[in-house]
């Protein structure tokens, strides 16, 4: 075996496990969402068992301005943070319409 061919394989296994790296943050944060949605989802059905609507913009701003905050802390680009945030945000909104068109 050549310098070259330890190389790609010191390259290699280094790559790997980055990548199983990425694949357990990958797997946190689904993890992560899907308990997010669980609450998200009992405010959805507690905002339509009080007739509360499905929105609270003023909520959404400051979560947004304090997400920006700590992803600029986390050296994040927070414009990114936001269009994330503002995705789930959207998302959140949706189910909780849909809770509330069943109330």
């Amino acid at each position: 075996m050549n310098n070259t061919d330890n190389n790609n394989s010191a390259s290699d296994d280094q790559l790997a496990s980055f990548r199983r790296s990425i694949d357990n943050i990958d797997a946190a944060l689904i993890h992560m969402l899907a308990e997010r949605f669980r609450i998200t989802q009992a405010v959805g059905e507690y905002k339509a068992r009080v007739t509360l609507p499905p929105a609270d913009p003023d909520r959404e701003a400051r979560q947004i301005e304090r997400l920006r905050g700590l992803a600029e802390e986390a050296h994040l680009d927070p414009e990114f943070s936001e269009k994330f945030l503002r995705f789930i945000i959207d998302e959140v909104i949706r189910h909780h319409q849909q809770a509330a068109d069943r109330a």
